[in-house]
């Protein structure tokens, strides 16, 4: 998995584009489902993985 080339989204298996420029963290989104992903950068390669993004959710004040 990784690189540039596109990576399928683990819950719809629709392709998602990773960018040629991507960097680690960087997040994207399956443009189906909605779901977004963390690239991970697999250690000793050019090469990326997917992690399910962890969103901060806004407190509000509350």
């Amino acid at each position: 998995m990784g690189g540039t080339s596109p990576m399928n989204c683990p819950e719809c298996d629709c392709q998602i584009p990773i960018p040629n420029d991507a960097i680690q963290g960087e997040l994207v989104s399956c443009k189906d489902c909605g779901t977004s992903y963390e690239l991970v950068r697999e250690p000793g390669s050019n090469l990326f993985s997917m992690r399910a993004a962890e969103l901060e959710q806004e407190d509000w004040g509350e």
